[in-house]
């Protein structure tokens, strides 16, 4: 590797924790105004539903299509062009008139957004292995956190413009931090005899060759798509009687989840000790309970909120466990090994919002419960079946 680098500093680590949460969050802006956006375009829920599907199937694309080019190319000028094109999707999104305008704007951000898994990556390539674990849980944190707070953001600004002014704020921010990334980011090259083809080609055979990153991958598939169908359905649950909750009220749901998220932080260093195994485990488990409280929320708002605390904890505690240790496997294929295992996770993403979203239709909030309970369970019998078939990290 050729690098020039001013090492990772506090300051460093904050901008990128901050840049990899504005540039996923972008994806989950829609989340709390699916219901004003429905009634926008006159969409069914499956209709609206399928916005969030169509930036979770974008991102995976570009998990899979332009994640690997960290490999090939100089990682602050990849970085800087896929923010601002980024931005360039969300503009597309805040100036639509139509449902497919919408879609495509929706797309092409989270093609783009996927800037996210370069820095996540770089930080875990400057930061001093001791400690990788711990930059790795920050930038997550910072990831998780803008997943969640794009919600409170989100209906905060539609509350006060309309849902638009919600995109046009989100791409003048993104533009901004193109600039503060050209200015605060090293230079970093990866030495690499690859073509692309031969690039996207070694993505799969990490995958035919490493069992604990097939595991890993199918755990974060499931896991991110408990958090879809919590978060995806969640809008309409407090839209509806008896709760009636405006935009606003409902984006602050996502301070909840901010709270989960940051309370996983601690999940990379247990990592970093040895303790994937435990912190996987108990994380699993947990998930899986926090549906009892989430499906008392639909006549409990403080039982919500725990079940909202906890899913996100654990969501956040194993991703940041599954990243942790496929990190240490191939310091050389960081990028390539980032882009199939989140190929996986947002694929389980977008499946979580389709399921969500029809079960919601036809089974109402018990339904939605039902199908996170299944998947959490599933999720365990992959990790008990998994973990029992390769050696122990």
């Amino acid at each position: 590797m050729n690098k020039t680098t001013r090492g990772l500093s506090p300051a460093l680590i904050a901008l990128m924790s901050v840049a990899t949460g504005l540039a996923v969050a972008s994806n989950y802006y829609a989340q709390p105004l699916l219901d004003t956006i429905a009634n926008a375009f006159s969409l069914s829920v499956n209709q609206a539903g399928f916005i969030v599907t169509a930036a979770q199937l974008g991102y995976a694309a570009g998990l899979l299509f332009l994640v690997p080019l960290g490999d090939m190319f100089e990682r602050r000028t990849l970085i800087v062009s896929m923010t601002l094109l980024a931005a360039g999707g969300m503009l597309i999104t805040a100036s639509s008139t139509s449902l497919w305008l919408m879609i495509l704007g929706t797309a092409l951000t989270g093609l783009f957004s996927v800037v996210a898994q370069l820095l996540v990556p770089l930080a875990a390539t400057l930061a001093a292995p001791e400690k990788r674990g711990k930059v790795v849980g920050t930038i997550m944190s910072g990831l998780l956190l803008g997943i969640l707070l794009a919600r409170t953001v989100a209906g905060l600004l539609a509350s006060i413009g309309g849902w638009r002014t919600v995109y046009w704020v989100a791409s003048v921010l993104m533009i901004a931090m193109a600039l503060a990334l050209w200015r605060g980011l090293p230079v970093i090259r990866q030495e690499n005899n690859l073509n692309y083809p031969q690039l996207l080609a070694s993505v799969f055979r990490l995958f035919t060759r490493e069992k604990m990153l097939r595991t890993r991958a199918l755990l974060g598939c499931l896991t991110f798509a408990n958090f879809s169908i919590l978060w995806t359905s969640m809008a309409f649950l407090l839209a509806a009687p008896p709760f009636l909750f405006s935009e606003g009220v409902i984006g602050l749901f996502g301070l909840a989840g901010a709270a989960g998220a940051l309370g996983a932080r601690p999940f990379g260093g247990l990592a970093d000790k040895g303790k994937a195994h435990l912190t996987t485990t108990w994380g699993l488990v947990l998930l899986l309970l926090s549906w009892i409280a989430i499906a008392c929320g639909q006549f409990s708002i403080p039982a919500l909120i725990i079940g909202i605390l906890v899913l996100d904890l654990t969501v956040q505690g194993v991703h940041i466990t599954n990243q942790s240790v496929i990190y240490h496997t191939m310091p050389e294929a960081r990028n390539r090994l980032t882009a199939g295992y989140m190929t996986s996770y947002f694929i389980g993403g977008a499946a979580g919002s389709l399921l969500s979203a029809a079960a919601y239709q036809h089974g109402g909030w018990n339904g939605v419960c039902a199908i996170g309970a299944t998947v959490a369970t599933l999720n365990l019998l992959v990790w008990w079946r998994g973990y029992h078939r390769q050696i122990p990290e």
